[in-house]
Order: C-alpha cells, then structure tokens, then sequence
C-alpha cells in the first residue's frame, strides 16, 4: 500500500512529464507540491526504491510503468470526482480541485464505476483535463498550445485551463473563458498582457494566466 503523500507525488510527476516531458526536476515537484527539495529528494528516494520512479542524476526523475498506472488511477479518480461535483452536486469549477484532492485516494473501485456510469463515462472534466479510462491505459495529455503562444489576428478555442488556482479560475469564468470557448488575440502587448475578444467582449489576461491556457485553431 503507498500512502497519500506517495500517490501526490506520483501525480504530480504525471502533470509535469504531460506538461514539459521527462526527467521532472527536483525544483519543479517541490514548486508543485509546495515541499523543500531535501523533502523531494528524500519521497523521489522512496519512490525509486519501490520501482515507481527511475532517477537521472543531476536530472531529475521519470516515471516507470508501475509509477504510471498508479498516477493514472489517481487523475482519473480525481477529474471524475471534478465532473461529479460540478456536473451532480453543482460546484463552482473553481471549488472542485480542493475537494477531489481530498476525496481521490480513498474511493474505492466500485464506487468509481457508479461516479464514471452517472456521469456516462465523462472523457473530460470540467477544466478540460482528459479523463484515463477505467483500463489505465496511457492517455494523450496534448491539447494544443498555450494561448501566450498565439500571435495577433489568431482565432483559437480553448482546450483547457490549469485547475490548481481558485482565484484565476473565478477570473477565466467572469471573464467568459472556459473550454469550447472561441477567442480572437487582440494584442499581445510587450509587458506581458495578453487581450482577447470573447463573445462577452475584449478581456486582458496577464501573460502567466495566458501560458495556463490551452488552446486549438478554431478552424
């Protein structure tokens, strides 16, 4: 049996080989999972010596197959319980992370199943996260590119958007920025901020919120 604190940081080296490949830096897990490298270090030793992790000296760490299908049982109890809150219980999008974050290590499979069969297999939460099947089988995290990457005259629809900010996501859903949504660069100004036209209207998005967007050509 691995611990909750195993299982969070076998998740969060899934996120980050999705989102900048592999080897995830030392640096990056402890940024992410808000812990000291020398505590990083210490969990990436513990992981290793169970065959969840490889390390790469000065490198970082990857996951190996057993690492993987462990993160990918966890993400996927994770972004079924965000579509269950939001879709079920009506919770805010912004609310969803914090409470699947509690709730994911301590379903069991069955009641995955029920969550996975209400919801009639969902393949997306609701931040646009993909969903792993109920198989484990690896999944393709790709979802275009981050809206910052975009020129203007670009017209793009947003794929997805990071889950791990309260404030950014109550921001993105004011600002009518959600996943299906269809937005026109404006202007990308040299200072960092990023405008956008949107079916509700023009919305400035600082440069760090605009990396945390995915986003399609809407062709």
């Amino acid at each position: 049996m691995l611990s909750d604190v195993m299982e969070d940081y076998l998740k969060a080296i899934y996120v980050l080989q999705a989102e900048e490949g592999a080897p995830v830096s030392t640096s990056a897990i402890a940024e992410y999972v808000e812990k000291t490298p020398p505590s990083v270090t210490d969990m990436l030793g513990k992981l290793a010596d169970r065959g969840l992790v490889d390390r790469e000296p000065y490198k970082g760490v990857e996951l190996t197959a057993e690492g993987e299908a462990v993160a990918l049982e966890i993400v996927r109890h994770h972004r079924l319980l965000e579509a269950f809150l939001a879709d079920q219980l009506d919770y805010d999008w912004s609310d969803v992370h914090e409470e699947a974050d509690a709730l994911e290590h301590h379903i069991s499979e069955e009641f995955e199943r029920r969550v996975a069969e209400a919801l009639n297999d969902p393949e997306v939460d609701p931040h646009g996260d993909p969903i792993p099947g109920a198989d484990l089988e690896p999944i393709d995290e790709g979802s275009g590119r981050r809206l910052s990457d975009h020129p203007e005259g670009d017209r793009v629809v947003v794929t997805r958007v990071s889950d791990r900010d309260d404030d950014e996501l109550e921001y993105l859903a004011d600002a009518g920025i959600t996943p299906g949504t269809t937005v026109e660069v404006v202007d990308v100004a040299p200072f960092g901020m990023v405008t956008v036209r949107t079916p509700a209207g023009e919305q400035s998005l600082p440069a760090e919120v605009a990396r945390s967007i995915r986003v399609d050509d809407a062709e």
